[in-house]
């Protein structure tokens, strides 16, 4: 079973998903606002925001007759937590590789 984090980058790993999510920090948007500025139908930004509410990448609230969607912190701290296990191999082979560079010298 796939962890949030891996939920989370799996979403924005479609570029008219990612292009949504990032039209949305500005401010929260409908979906016929962000159709409109991604390019695509309505149908097809509500697709993939279904996807992106399951990541909790995005969250929705009603607004009088409109529902506005916005970014959900929830969702980036999954990706964020999931990525932040490899770090200290990413800088141990980052420091391994400037050594092995200075011994070139």
């Amino acid at each position: 079973m796939a962890t949030n984090g891996v939920l989370a980058l799996e979403a924005l790993a479609d570029p008219t998903r990612r292009a949504i999510f990032e039209a949305l920090p500005q401010a929260p948007r409908s979906v016929g606002e962000l159709a409109a500025t991604v390019g695509i139908t309505s149908s097809a930004v509500s697709q993939h925001l279904k996807v992106l509410r399951a990541a909790r990448l995005v969250m929705v609230r009603p607004a009088g007759t409109r529902r506005l969607y916005s970014l959900d912190p929830r969702g980036l701290g999954d990706a964020r937590d999931y990525l932040e296990q490899f770090w200290p191999s990413a800088l141990a082979a980052y420091a391994a590789a400037l050594s092995d560079a200075r011994a070139e010298v």
